[in-house]
């Protein structure tokens, strides 16, 4: 019964979207090639809600009115065949020539190699651990583990499938109302395809012509103000109602120490750096080996150390003396070389015989009134009135040299001040390691040191990624060779790389690579037949006889995605509708890479809105057997409302996508 409530509603959208193209073509005087392309666009969709291949739809589709377009402008049937075949060909040259779609398999690759490491588990156990009092603490380690997770992978299907697994169980036994729990669980999975280094970003730089490495700087904080808003939800949820998600228990919160701390009669609430201390230097120790003492205490350092070296480096870089123009330096050295001696009063006085060599006419004869200037070059730059003279034998200095004294501009080869600033910062990050070290427990360590093994290696391999390609050291496709490398190490690291691994990993990375790949030739070759028909035409003239502002073309084009995103993937809408869009940005004002992190933001959707959520049907076939689809889909309502949430908030403050590309290539 309910497959048929949503077999009905399916069908219900396919009818809605053919007879809109029908309105539209019966409400046409006369028919024109424009509005056969408005019925190849409702065909291809009907098409694929019916649940034919994405990529052959768009090419059959493509060719087969590409072929009507040619042979309709009075081409005879062989010579339309031949266009038809030509202009494939040449599309799919095209995109097998784009090199930026390299970074595919291998961010694709990473993203498998990292999930077969087996890293979720720890990390998932290490964060629920490490947030056990904040309110809702499961439901909130759930979306921080995704959000980390989802950044390694990038792969929806995986990280829904393998919380679903771990934490969908555990929130259920801790008496989680199932909604929050489903929710948490498919939103938090669906941030991989917006947070870098994300797929559908590639996708969409490539369709759009816009820079990958700027959308990757530009969409950073809208995810991370996305999964923000997220737990901001389940925190108040877990606040105004503690019974949808109550709080650990001491039983669940507690972390066993080891053996070797316990044989010295330490416990989890005392404070780890004076336990270790006196640990080493009292008469117990003798039971446990110094060796493993003096180990837990360089882990419990760590923070410090890495403080320390930071205090060092920030040091350095802020002490470093000005660098010495080299070009002043030619041109002093010129100077010298042509026999005008610089000294410290100006320009020095000729010598005689210069000055004999110049007057009989050797040289160029002094204008009139050449004494008054003779004697202005004598004193060097001339003193505004009211100056007090230079006391005999000091040097004069130029103003521009006086000012940038007075300002504490360092001079060439000199170290700079420290600034006030850098006390603040340093103050600040010595009292924060002051407040940790008062509170350390060994607790606190043990957790700390899950942390280490499964939250620190995955950030490492996420910064490294990110930073090469934000800070412009890599493009994105060197980038992503470097995260494979990484996530091959991790692997090896947490001894699961064996030859399994890596052939199964091989293949879902060609398969998952082919499907894009096989979509953008699809894409290319609908985008063509669309605009040899006049479809995209059309639909500009549409846009453009409505005299929408620039506010109401952007609220128009987000409604549209929003729709789509119900029946289709956020594939299917990037290489069918994105091409469509994207000609009209220039005549609106409309920058394609703000427009591209809106529909970002946007494309959330079609992982979580019905039929075609995928993220529900991942949920449902690892939940328990009374989890419904209907539960499912009901704890995925609230995350959507957040989405719109957010896609406002970036429109209003657009400086949250925009500034830190402004900031590192313009």
């Amino acid at each position: 019964m309910k497959m048929r409530k949503e077999l009905w509603f399916g069908f219900t959208l396919m009818a809605i979207i053919i007879a809109g193209a029908l309105a539209i073509i019966a409400s046409a005087e006369t028919m024109t090639n424009g509005h056969y392309g408005l019925l190849m666009l409702s065909l291809v969709v009907v098409a694929i809600m019916l649940g034919f291949p994405t990529a052959f739809t768009l090419m059959g589709m493509g060719i087969i009115f590409a072929f009507f377009a040619y042979h309709s402008g009075g081409q005879t049937v062989g010579g339309a065949a031949k266009q038809t075949l030509d202009l494939m060909v040449q599309r799919t040259f095209s995109v097998m020539g784009n090199d930026v779609l390299i970074a595919i398999p291998l961010f694709v690759f990473m993203g498998y190699l990292v999930e077969r490491a087996n890293l979720i588990e720890k990390l998932f156990r290490s964060m629920h651990l490490a947030l056990a009092r904040v309110p809702g603490s499961l439901a909130v380690a759930t979306l921080a583990t995704c959000a980390l997770f989802a950044t390694a992978t990038g792969i929806v299907g995986a990280v829904v499938t393998l919380m679903g697994l771990l934490a969908f169980p555990q929130m259920l036994r801790a008496g989680y109302d199932v909604r929050v729990s489903a929710g948490a669980i498919t939103a938090g999975g669906c941030l991989g395809i917006l947070i870098p280094p994300s797929v559908m970003l590639i996708v969409y730089g490539a369709t759009a012509g816009v820079s990958v490495v700027q959308l990757y700087a530009g969409a950073f904080f809208p995810g991370l103000m996305l999964a923000g808003l997220y737990i901001l939800y389940v925190i108040l949820i877990a606040k105004l109602w503690p019974a949808k998600a109550p709080s650990l228990s001491a039983e669940q919160r507690a972390v066993p120490l080891p053996q070797p701390l316990l044989s010295l009669g330490l416990s989890g609430a005392r404070n780890a750096l004076t336990g270790l201390i006196g640990a080493l230097k009292g008469p117990k120790n003798q039971q446990v080996p110094a060796g493993y003492l003096l180990k837990q205490l360089l882990i419990a350092l760590l923070p410090a150390i890495v403080f320390a070296l930071a205090v060092g480096l920030s040091y350095r870089v802020a002490t470093a003396p000005a660098a010495v123009d080299e070009f002043i330096e030619e041109l002093e050295e010129i100077g010298s070389r042509s026999g005008a001696s610089v000294s410290g009063s100006g320009l020095a006085e000729p010598s005689a015989e210069e000055s004999s060599e110049e007057a009989g006419g050797g040289g160029l004869a002094e204008p009139p009134d050449a004494s008054a200037e003779a004697s202005e070059a004598d004193r060097g730059v001339a003193e505004p009135p009211g100056a007090e003279p230079a006391p005999a034998g000091e040097d004069v200095q130029p103003a521009k040299a006086d000012a940038s004294t007075q300002a504490g501009t360092p001079e060439a080869g000199e170290s700079p001040a420290l600034s006030g600033g850098w006390w603040i910062g340093v103050g600040a990050g010595a009292l924060a390691m002051v407040i940790l070290y008062a509170i350390l427990s060994f607790t606190r360590l043990e957790v700390f040191k899950m942390l280490l093994s499964s939250f620190f290696p995955l950030l490492i391999l996420i910064l490294a990624v990110l930073g090469s390609i934000v800070f412009g050291l890599a493009t994105p496709t060197e980038a992503a060779a470097v995260g494979a490398f990484g996530g091959f190490l991790l692997a090896a690291a947490y001894r699961q790389l064996t030859l399994d691994v890596v052939r199964e990993s091989v293949y879902l990375t060609a398969k998952t690579s082919a499907m894009v790949c096989w979509l953008f030739v699809g894409s290319a070759i609908f985008s063509a037949a669309f605009a040899l028909l006049g479809g995209q035409e059309l639909v500009e003239k549409w846009v453009l006889g409505m005299n929408l502002s620039k506010t109401e073309f952007m609220i128009l084009s987000q409604i549209i995605i929003f729709i789509l995103g119900w029946p289709l993937e956020w594939t299917e809408i990037i290489v069918i509708f994105m091409p469509i869009f994207i000609p009209l940005l220039d005549h609106f004002g409309v920058d394609p890479l703000f427009f591209g992190l809106l529909v970002a933001l946007n494309l959330q959707t079609a992982f979580l809105s019905p039929p075609v959520a995928m993220s529900a049907f991942y949920l449902k076939g690892v939940a328990p057997k009374h989890v419904t689809l209907n539960q499912i889909f009901a704890g995925m309502m609230p995350f959507m409302g957040i989405q719109v949430l957010a896609i406002v908030i970036l429109y209003l403050w657009p400086s949250i996508g925009l500034w830190l590309p402004s900031v590192l290539y313009r």
